[in-house]
C-alpha cells in the first residue's frame, strides 16, 4: 500500500510544464491523503491564469497511476506563496532588484541584426532558433523589434505569458521560449515610445522573465542602429552579432552599418547570413532575382564567415504568416536544410573556444 512518502517520491519526477521544475521542489504539492481506497493529491497552481492545467493533471496522474485510484484537486497559490516561489526561482540582488541573468550565465547570446528592414531577419531568427532547438539545445528568443514585432505569429504562439506575482513565464513553441512586445500590444497598435521607455521595456524582457538558463538566447534586433540596438548592446555585452543581408550590393552596404555599429560597442560579429539568395522555379533552375555576391562580399569585408545562403521559398513566407515555420513543416526543403546547416556551424564550428589551464584545479 502506498504511503505519503512514496507518493511524494513519485511526484518528485513530475515537472511543471511551464517552469520545467519538479512540482515537489516548487512546493506546488499542498497535501497528500492516502487510504485503502484511493490517493488524493492537491496541487497549487502558481497563477490563476495558468494555461496548462490539463497537462499538469495528466502528468501527476501518470506518475501515480500504478499506485491505484487517484483524485487530483487543483488549487491556486496564495499571494504569499507566489512571492515565495518567485524568490526561489529568481532571487533579487542586494538592492532588491532582479539581476540580468545573461551577463554571467552560460547562455550563448546571438543577436540577429540587419541594417534595414525587409531582408527577412525575423523569419531567419525564428527558423534559426527552432533549428538550434532541434539540435538538442534549450533555446530562448527575445523579439526586440518593438515596433515591428512578428515572432509570436511566426512561431504560432497565440497566448500571453503566465505572470507569477511580478515574474513573467514566457510561452514556448517548437522548443523556443519567447518574449515579445506582441504579448503586450495588439498587432494593429503602434508602439509610440521614446528611448527611455524602450530601454526599460527591454530591460524587463531580460530581468523580469523566468528564462531558466537556456543554452542559446536568440535576439531579433530591430533594423538599423538606433536606441534599441544600443540598449541591447548594454544589456547583453557578451552577445555575438549575426548580420542578415540579401545578395543585392545596396542591401549589403546598408547591412555593413549594423556590423560596424556592433564593433563600435565592442560586440563580436560572428558571421553573415544571406537571405533570398535565389528562387528555384518549377524547371528546377535557381534564379538569382536579387543579384549575387552581397553576402560573401559583406563577410569578406568584416573578416567573418558567410554562415549560409537561404533561398527565397514561398513556403517560408507562408509558414511565417500562419505560424507554421518551414523547418518544422518541411524539414527536407532546401531552406530548412540551410537553416539546419547554419545552426550546426554556429554550435559546432563557431562555438567559443574553451581555454583550460592545468594549474587551475578543483580540489
Amino acid at each position: 500500500m502506498p504511503t505519503e512518502a512514496t507518493v511524494m517520491e513519485a511526484l518528485q519526477t513530475v515537472e511543471d510544464p511551464e517552469l520545467n521544475r519538479s512540482v515537489v521542489d516548487l512546493q506546488m504539492v499542498k497535501s497528500v491523503v492516502v487510504n485503502d481506497r484511493f490517493i488524493r493529491v492537491t496541487v497549487a497552481l502558481p497563477s490563476p491564469e495558468y494555461p496548462r492545467r490539463a497537462e499538469l493533471r495528466d502528468r501527476v496522474s501518470a506518475a501515480l497511476g500504478a499506485m491505484g485510484s487517484v483524485a487530483i484537486d487543483l488549487a491556486v497559490m496564495t499571494e504569499a506563496e507566489q512571492k515565495a516561489l518567485v524568490g526561489r526561482l529568481q532571487p533579487t540582488g542586494a538592492g532588491g532588484q532582479r539581476e540580468n541573468p545573461f551577463t554571467t550565465a552560460r547562455t550563448r547570446v546571438l543577436a540577429v541584426a540587419s541594417g534595414k528592414g525587409g531582408v527577412g531577419k525575423s523569419s531567419v531568427t525564428t527558423n534559426l532558433s527552432i533549428a538550434l532547438a532541434q539540435a538538442g539545445f534549450s533555446v530562448a528568443a527575445v523579439d526586440a523589434d518593438v515596433w515591428g514585432f512578428s515572432m509570436p505569429r511566426m512561431l504560432g504562439i497565440d497566448r500571453p505569458p503566465v505572470v507569477i506575482d511580478t515574474l513573467i513565464v514566457p510561452p514556448a513553441a517548437h522548443g523556443v521560449k519567447l518574449v515579445s512586445m506582441g504579448f503586450f500590444a495588439r498587432e494593429d497598435q503602434p508602439v509610440i515610445w521614446r528611448g527611455p521607455m524602450l530601454h526599460k521595456a527591454l530591460e524587463q524582457f531580460l530581468t523580469d522573465v523566468w528564462w531558466g538558463e537556456p543554452e542559446f538566447l536568440v535576439v531579433d534586433m530591430p533594423p538599423g542602429t538606433g536606441d534599441v540596438s544600443l540598449s541591447m548592446a548594454q544589456f547583453l555585452p557578451r552577445a555575438e552579432v549575426v548580420v542578415v543581408t540579401t545578395p543585392q550590393p545596396a542591401a549589403q552596404r546598408v547591412a555593413q552599418r549594423a556590423a560596424y555599429m556592433a564593433q563600435k560597442v565592442n560586440l563580436t560579429v560572428t558571421g553573415v547570413i544571406e537571405n533570398m539568395s535565389w528562387f528555384r522555379g518549377d524547371d528546377g533552375k535557381a534564379y538569382e532575382i536579387f543579384g549575387r555576391g552581397g553576402g560573401q562580399e559583406l563577410a569578406d569585408a568584416l573578416g567573418v564567415p558567410l554562415l549560409g545562403q537561404v533561398p527565397l521559398v514561398p513556403d517560408l513566407r507562408e509558414g511565417g504568416d500562419v505560424g507554421r515555420p518551414i523547418v518544422v513543416e518541411d524539414p527536407a526543403n532546401e531552406a530548412s536544410v540551410a537553416f539546419t546547416e547554419i545552426a550546426r556551424r554556429l554550435h559546432q564550428d563557431l562555438a567559443p573556444k574553451r581555454v583550460y589551464r592545468k594549474e587551475l584545479r578543483i580540489v
